[in-house]
């Protein structure tokens, strides 16, 4: 196999990786980041008479498009149907409430699963993650899947590895995003940034999965033990 077919091949793998990895997991980080952002600022929304009706209201149309994202209907969570609202009409009716701002991580990810990767990172990009540092890792990881799937590699490269050091508690997570940065570099010909991401993986999560494997990557790079 040539080398061109080798990278190839890797760019097949490492999309068809970040698809699965996102698909597996993308209820429980939705979840989290409904726990940790909606209580938050939902928190704070009881302090103000004005904006807690709105927040409830939100909530409340929330729950239709929930149910259906839940199912997988996504384009029936995002666009709603028989007077239901969908995530989008959610977003514009109460766009400045917390329960408007989870929405735009939901119609992310929908159109994420639809395909329509430029309007999903519009809706990632439009999502405040607060402080909440773990969810901030992977919604920048799923925007670097964004960005891979619309083939701009430098923009995915970089959310990949601002991804991995986001929360570096999570190493399992941290080291998945390096090692999908760095194996974009490679295929985009950045050996030097390829070989900078190999290498935080196996200084900083030599016992991850990726970093179990990470010796062989760099050693096609010419970095030997």
């Amino acid at each position: 196999m040539s080398d061109k077919a080798k990278l190839e091949k890797n760019e097949e793998e490492i999309l068809a990786n970040a698809a699965g990895f996102w698909q597996k997991n993308s209820k429980l980080i939705i979840g989290i980041a409904a726990l940790v952002v909606v209580s938050i600022g939902g928190y704070l929304g009881y302090k103000n008479f004005i904006q807690l009706p709105n927040e409830q209201k939100a909530s409340e149309e929330m729950f239709f498009a929930e149910s259906n994202f839940r199912k997988d209907s996504f384009n029936i969570a995002l666009n709603g149907t028989q007077g239901k609202a969908g995530f989008l009409k959610v977003i514009s009716k109460y766009g400045n409430t917390d329960a408007g701002n989870l929405a735009h991580l939901y119609a992310g990810e929908c159109y994420m699963q639809l395909g329509d990767f430029q309007k999903a990172v519009k809706h990632l990009e439009d999502f405040n993650p607060g402080v909440a540092k773990q969810v901030e890792a992977k919604v920048t990881g799923l925007l670097g899947d964004a960005y891979a799937e619309l083939k701009k590699n430098n923009e995915a490269i970089d959310l990949y590895a601002k991804a991995g050091s986001l929360f570096p508690d999570d190493q399992s997570i941290s080291s998945e995003y390096l090692f999908r940065g760095a194996l974009l570099a490679e295929i985009n010909g950045n050996t030097e940034k390829a070989i900078e991401l190999y290498q935080q993986i196996k200084d900083k999560y030599p016992r991850t999965d990726k970093g179990f494997v990470v010796d062989k990557y760099l050693a096609r790079l010419g970095v030997v033990k």
